[in-house]
């Protein structure tokens, strides 16, 4: 039995992009294999209550580092996996380096930016990690490139039971209203006031806007300014609705410029929409000028976008082709490659 901790949280309602991830592959990992401790804020995920050689480490308000330190040493594992940048990581690493704790660290990049400078606690877990994974090809050359490490590649898989293609294709023909979406935290480098610019412009076509953020005052302003009839603001979605909007959406606009491996693009995917997005982090759910468009510029934004609302039959070939591609990221998949990952720095270990 292998033992592996980690600092992410079980919660059914998180929807943060590492805790989904962590949960989705604790939920497929073998407990016959893998016992695995995780944190918990509030009600579980009912996959990871059920799991066998399971134990949630509740998170209070007060001394939970002191907390999760503690069961740490107690149950002395062998894999610290999925390290965050918060006082529990900076402080099992402290310890990890004093005490020669023999725990082995692997690490999944999933932040954009490491081109433009690597946060400190980002670059410590990566030059401290016994393995790294990138969550996609392009984050895993950034990290050799900026600091030398050799990561893989895992992919972040669908969650199928929210993202799949519609049961009746859309068939709109070009005098039909189409409907574009954006789904996305408001934060400044998300650029979603690019969105609704986009909306002013286009006046006939239908603007969607899921999420929910610091920006939010200011977008429902130039909403108001610009006289956006076309623009609803939907706030934040559970899964479940998300994948609903993705299946009636025409086009994902994702005008964002920040980014490692944004899920929301394969969810897009797999609900057979064609998707815009900025090229500058090259991600692997996009196929470019088959399944959607990379775009190199903000005026390219606008002219790719302008060619899916203008072509039904594109957008059409682009959604068919979208949903073939977003086959292969799949979490069995996936859980196997960390099952794999694993089982090899354990092997390592033991060799040395």
């Amino acid at each position: 039995m292998v033992n592996i901790f980690t600092p992410s949280f079980a919660d059914e309602a998180d929807t943060n992009a590492q805790n989904l991830t962590v949960k989705e592959i604790v939920a497929r990992l073998s407990p016959d294999r893998f016992r695995v401790t995780m944190c918990c804020e509030g009600i579980p995920d009912p996959r990871i209550l059920a799991r066998r050689n399971t134990q949630l480490i509740r998170w209070q308000r007060h001394g939970n580092t002191a907390r999760a330190l503690l069961r740490l040493f107690i149950e002395s594992p062998e894999i610290y996996f999925y390290p965050r940048e918060g006082p529990l990581d900076a402080a099992f690493f402290y310890l990890k380096k004093r005490l020669k704790l023999r725990t082995a660290v692997i690490s999944h990049v999933v932040s954009g930016g490491l081109d433009r400078a690597v946060r400190p606690p980002l670059a410590r877990n990566i030059l401290e990690s016994d393995r790294v994974f990138g969550n996609c090809k392009y984050l895993a050359h950034v990290v050799h490139g900026q600091l030398g490490v050799d990561a893989g590649t895992i992919h972040n898989g669908i969650d199928r039971r929210f993202f799949f293609p519609p049961n009746n294709p859309k068939h709109r023909s070009a005098t039909d209203a189409p409907t574009v979406l954006f789904a996305g935290s408001f934060r400044p480098y998300k650029r979603v006031d690019m969105v609704i610019r986009q909306a002013a412009r286009q006046p006939h076509v239908h603007f969607r806007i899921a999420g929910r953020g610091e920006d939010e005052p200011a977008l429902r302003a130039l909403v108001t300014q610009l006289d956006c009839r076309n623009v609803s603001l939907l706030g934040h979605l559970p899964l479940e609705q998300l994948g609903q909007e993705m299946r009636q959406a025409d086009v994902l606009f994702f005008p964002s410029v920040i980014e490692g491996h944004p899920q929301v693009l394969g969810q897009a995917a797999a609900c057979g929409l064609p998707c815009v997005a900025m090229s500058s982090y090259q991600p692997d759910y996009i196929i470019n000028e088959k399944t959607g468009f990379f775009a190199l510029s903000d005026q390219d934004l606008a002219a790719k976008l302008d060619l899916l609302l203008a072509q039904p039959d594109l957008r059409r070939s682009m959604s068919e082709a979208a949903i073939v591609h977003a086959r292969q990221f799949d979490w069995d998949i996936a859980t196997g490659q960390w099952q794999d990952a694993f089982e090899g720095v354990l092997a390592s270990r033991r060799s040395h």
